[in-house]
C-alpha cells in the first residue's frame, strides 16, 4: 500500500508516512514536535490536534470532552492514519523553543569564579594538538612510520614512562598522510591518566584544538564549543531533548525504553540526533569540519547518560533502584554516532546513585563544595530535587521526587519554558487585577515553574487561597476571576480574548494543590538531609540553587511558599547550569576530571524512602508555607 500524504497546518507542509503511523509520529517527522508528556499513552492529553479532513483510526479519547471530539480535535497519540489527511495543531500542544539556560549567571556569581577554578586545577585538557615536523626515511634510517612518529611525540612531549599508543583506524591512513604532508604534519591526541591516544593526523596546520562540553537534560540540551588551547567558550547552542516526545520524565522514558530492544534504540538516538543537530549549527557558523572536534565531556542524571549510551535502564525506577553503572568508560565517537573526530573520546560524568546523576556531580565540582571548610548546601530543582551537603571532610546527597508540577507537567495550562509561558504573576490585593510576564513577551498559553511559584505566593498573600491551598470563594465574590466549576476552582490569569489560544488561562485548585505538593517534597528533602546529619540550618554558609528552573525563582516567593528555607537572601547564589560548566571545566583541566571521578565515589547517598523521616517531613510541608511557622519567621 503505497503512504499517505499528511498535511499540518498553519504551516501547511506535508509529508508521506506508512499506513498505521500516529500522528504524534508523523509530526515529529515533519519536524513538528508536539507535547507528550506520558510518552504516547493517551493518559496526559497533552498532545492535541485538530483533524481538518482525512478520515483517521482513533484508538482513544483520554480526557477529551464531547465538545472537543465533535470539533476534531484528537490525541496525536491515538490517532492512526489511514488515508491523506490535513491536521491542524494548536500552539499549545507544540514544544517549542525553551528557555534554554546556558550556563550564564544571572542573579549572583559564584565566589569561586570559573576562571579561577581552571587556575587552581591546572590547564591541562583531555585533548591536545601538536604540529611534528619529521626526517624523512631513507635506506639507511628506515624506522617505521609509526615508531618514527611516537619516537619525535616523545620527545616533544617529554612523555617519560607514559605510553602513547594508536588506533588502526588511524594507523591505516598514517603512510599516506606522512608523504603527501611531506612530513610535516598536525597530530590530535587524547590525553588521559592511561597514557596518550593518537586519534587524528592531518596535514600540517596552525589549527587549535576543539572540544564540546555537553549537558544532556531531561528537558533540555546544551553544547558548548570549546577553544581546548585557551579554554575560550568559542559558540554554544540550546535546544530541548528530543526524548520529550517519549515522555516528559524519565520514568515515563524508561518504562519506554524497556518495552523492547527496538525502543531502547530509538530513544537512544533521539537524543543523539539532537546533540548532532546542536553540533552541525556550532560547525555551520564558525565554517569547522567533524574532525576539528578532538573531545567531549558529558553530564546528565543516570537515566539520561545510560539512555545516551543504549543500557538498559530498567532496573533504576525498581526496588532497590540500582543503576547500571556509575562510573562509564570513555568511548570513541563512532561507537556513540556524535558528529566530531571518529575516534575522539567521549567522556561521561560519573554518578552517585540511580537518582543523583552526573550533572549533580558536575555541580557539585563547579561549585567547589568539597575543598573548603564551609558546610553548603546545593540544590538543583527539577522534576527530581537533588541535593547535596557537606564540606572538604563530608558530603551526603539525596533525590526527592517533585513531579512535573516545576516542569509544567499535571497543572491544566502548565507548559515548560518557552514562548507563551507566564513566569511572572502580580495580583492586586484589593481589585485582584493581574499582570503578567510572558517569555517572549506575546500572549499567555500557560504557565511555567516559576510561574506557578510567584503565582501560588501572590495568591496566598491577596487572600485567595488558605494555607492549605484551598481557594476562599467568599472573600472575592465580586471578582470574575476567582469562579467555581462543575469540578473544581479557578482563578483567570488571562482571559481568552489576551491569551495566546481560544480560552481563559487559569490555576485551579487542583493545580494548585499539586505545586504544594511538589514544593513540599523539595523542602523535605532538604529538611530530611539536614536531619540526618545533625546539621541545622544557621550552621550552613550559602545555599547554592542550579538548574534552568532554580535560575529565575524568586528567593522571596519560594520562601513565601515554603520551598526554599527561610534564611537571609545574601546566603543564597544562583550558578545556572552547573552541569554544562562543570563539563567545560573537566575539558580543560585533567586534574579538575580525577576530581570529578573521585567526588562521585566520595559523596554517601542517603535513600529518603527508607524509614519515616521524609515522610513525617514531607506531611508537614504540605502547608503554605509550611505547618511550623518557627521554620518561617519572615512569613509571620
Amino acid at each position: 500500500m503505497p503512504p499517505f500524504q499528511i498535511k499540518f497546518m498553519p504551516e501547511s507542509r506535508i509529508i508521506e508516512v506508512d499506513q498505521g503511523t500516529s500522528l504524534l509520529i508523523a509530526a515529529a517527522k515533519a519536524e513538528i514536535y508536539i507535547k507528550s508528556g506520558c510518552g504516547g499513552k493517551g493518559t496526559c492529553g497533552a498532545c492535541k490536534v485538530v483533524v481538518l479532513s482525512g478520515d483517521p483510526l482513533v484508538t482513544g479519547t483520554g480526557n477529551l470532552t464531547p465538545e472537543q471530539i465533535s470539533s476534531g480535535v484528537r490525541l496525536a497519540c491515538q490517532t492512526a492514519v489511514q488515508g491523506d489527511m490535513t491536521v491542524e495543531v494548536p500552539p499549545e500542544s507544540r514544544l517549542q523553543e525553551h528557555q534554554v539556560l546556558m550556563g550564564d549567571v544571572q542573579k549572583g556569581l559564584l565566589q569561586v569564579s570559573d576562571h579561577d577554578l581552571l587556575e587552581k586545577f591546572g590547564h591541562h585538557p583531555l585533548a591536545t594538538k601538536l604540529r611534528i615536523s619529521l626526517s624523512a626515511p631513507t635506506l639507511t634510517e628506515n624506522t617505521s612510520d609509526w615508531s618514527r612518529l611516537k619516537m619525535e611525540l616523545r620527545r616533544v612531549l617529554e612523555t617519560g614512562e607514559k605510553s602513547i599508543e594508536i588506533p588502526l583506524s588511524v594507523l591505516n591512513h598514517l603512510p599516506q598522510v606522512l608523504r603527501q604532508a611531506n612530513w610535516d604534519v598536525s597530530v590530535t591526541l587524547t590525553d588521559i591518566e592511561s597514557g596518550l591516544t593518537v586519534t587524528h593526523v592531518e596535514p600540517g596546520n596552525d589549527h587549535p584544538p576543539y572540544g564540546l562540553a555537553i549537558d544532556i537534560g531531561t528537558t533540555t540540551v546544551v553544547v558548548y564549543l570549546l577553544n581546548l588551547l585557551t579554554g575560550e567558550i568559542i559558540d554554544q547552542q540550546g535546544t530541548y531533548n528530543k526524548q520529550a516526545k517519549f515522555g516528559d520524565d524519565v520514568i515515563t522514558r524508561i518504562v519506554y525504553a524497556v518495552e523492547n530492544e527496538d525502543h531502547l534504540q530509538e530513544i537512544r538516538l533521539a537524543i543523539v540526533d539532537t546533540i548532532n543537530e546542536l553540533i552541525d549549527k556550532i560547525l555551520e557558523r564558525r565554517s569547522l569540519s567533524l574532525t576539528d572536534f578532538s573531545s567531549a565531556v558529558v553530564a546528565g542524571n543516570t537515566t539520561m547518560t545510560q539512555l545516551f549510551l543504549g543500557v538498559n535502564p530498567r532496573y533504576i525506577r525498581l526496588e532497590p533502584y540500582i543503576p547500571t553503572m556509575n562510573n562509564v568508560p570513555s568511548i570513541p565517537a563512532r561507537d556513540i554516532g556524535l558528529h566530531m573526530l571518529p575516534e575522539a573520546l567521549v567522556h561521561c560524568y560519573p554518578s552517585v546513585a540511580s537518582y543523583v546523576g552526573g550533572d549533580i556531580v558536575s555541580g557539585t565540582l563547579v561549585t567547589d563544595l568539597a575543598n573548603g571548610e564551609d558546610i553548603i548546601l546545593f540544590i538543583d530543582i527539577g522534576t527530581n530535587g537533588e541535593i547535596v551537603l557537606g564540606n572538604q571532610d563530608w558530603l551526603v546527597s539525596c533525590a526527592c521526587s517533585a513531579g512535573p508540577s516545576f516542569e509544567g507537567g499535571g497543572i491544566t495550562f502548565g507548559m515548560r519554558a518557552m514562548p507563551g509561558a507566564i513566569e511572572r504573576v502580580i495580583i492586586d490585593p484589593d481589585t485582584l487585577d493581574v499582570s503578567l510576564k510572558v517569555i517572549g513577551k506575546v500572549p499567555a498559553v500557560g504557565i511555567c515553574g516559576s510561574g506557578l511559584v510567584d503565582c501560588l505566593s501572590k495568591l496566598l498573600g491577596a487572600g485567595i487561597i488558605d494555607r492549605a491551598g484551598n481557594y476562599q470563594m467568599g472573600h472575592h465574590s465580586a471578582s470574575e476571576r476567582l469562579r467555581g466549576t462543575e469540578d473544581d476552582k479557578e482563578f483567570v490569569l488571562a482571559w481568552a480574548h489576551q491569551a495566546g489560544g481560544d480560552k481563559d488561562v487559569v490555576v485551579t485548585e487542583n493545580d494548585v494543590k499539586n505545586t504544594i505538593r511538589a514544593k513540599g517534597a523539595v523542602y523535605a528533602g532538604i529538611r530530611t538531609l539536614l536531619n540526618m546529619v545533625a546539621v541545622d540550618m544557621d550552621m550552613i554558609s550559602r545555599i547554592i540553587i542550579a538548574g534552568g528552573f532554580g535560575n529565575y525563582l524568586n528567593v522571596q516567593d519560594s520562601v513565601q511558599i515554603g520551598l526554599l528555607p527561610d534564611v537571609e537572601e545574601e546566603r543564597y547564589e544562583f550558578i545556572g547550569n552547573a552541569s554544562v560548566k562543570g563539563a567545560r571545566l573537566a575539558l580543560l583541566s585533567q586534574n579538575a576530571w580525577r576530581e570529578a571521578k573521585e567526588l562521585g565515589q566520595k559523596m554517601t547517598y542517603v535513600e529518603l524512602s527508607v524509614g519515616p523521616t521524609f515522610m513525617d517531613e514531607y506531611v508537614s510541608a504540605l502547608f503554605l508555607p509550611h505547618t511550623d511557622f518557627s521554620l518561617f519567621p519572615s512569613c509571620t
